[in-house]
């Protein structure tokens, strides 16, 4: 049974839990930046629309998107290794915060793939076939033309994944890794008091979006002015 719920524990525990946040930033860190390879990987084929490896992107992308996450990250927990070894690889002994960021980064590789062909594809071709015109390379045309463009629509949809992949980073304890969540679940074994550490987990997630919010608003209100002061309105 709970105990009698005490207010004084959130303090308590507020300060436990938030040492464990750099394990969840960790986290999201390293899947971000695997989910944007991964994403760039498959937006490719899919802006090209190249035979074969566009339909293989699609349908990536449609399993990533269309499954739970937690189902995801138990199936290359447990499944995964299995696999190896029946294909006659015997892989070392792999920390479970390996797994997690590989399924978070698959994931956000789906989300990320579709982010940037949408934010390419809203930027007007006439724009490259006019820096063709004056002689800009397609990279040339592509980094300094399309890019900022296409950054400038993404960057709300870029937002939101990176606050849902800290959302999901909470789900690391199902596989052992003693992130915030974790903590907090073994405190609340131990003590009994699960309301004061789930409400402790709850101001720390929403200070830190809260900051990932006012820095992306920053970064769009930059990217805004720059258009603003091309176009001169």
């Amino acid at each position: 049974m709970g105990q009698a719920f005490d207010i004084q524990l959130i303090g308590r525990y507020f300060w436990i839990l938030l040492e464990y946040l750099p394990v969840s930033l960790t986290i999201l860190f390293f899947s971000l930046v695997l989910g944007g390879i991964v994403g760039a990987l498959l937006a490719v084929p899919r802006l090209y629309k190249w035979p074969v490896a566009d339909g293989l992107c699609a349908a990536y992308i449609s399993f990533f998107r269309a499954t739970p996450i937690i189902i995801q990250l138990i199936l290359i927990f447990y499944v995964l290794p299995e696999l190896l070894k029946a294909a006659g690889l015997q892989l070392p002994e792999v920390p479970p915060a390996v797994y997690v960021v590989l399924t978070f980064g698959l994931n956000n590789g789906a989300s990320l793939a579709e982010i940037f062909r949408a934010s390419v594809n809203s930027v007007d071709r006439g724009q490259s076939e006019a820096a063709a015109s004056v002689g800009l390379s397609g990279w040339d045309s592509f980094m300094r033309i399309i890019l900022p463009q296409a950054l400038r629509v993404a960057m709300p949809h870029l937002s939101n994944v990176v606050i849902s992949s800290l959302k999901d980073t909470s789900l690391a304890f199902s596989v052992g890794v003693m992130d915030m969540m974790g903590r907090g679940e073994a405190i609340g074994r131990v003590y009994f008091h699960m309301l004061e550490v789930y409400i402790s987990l709850a101001i720390i997630y929403y200070a830190v979006c809260l900051l990932l919010q006012y820095f992306f608003g920053r970064a769009e209100r930059r990217l805004q002015r720059h258009e603003r002061a091309l176009t001169g309105t």
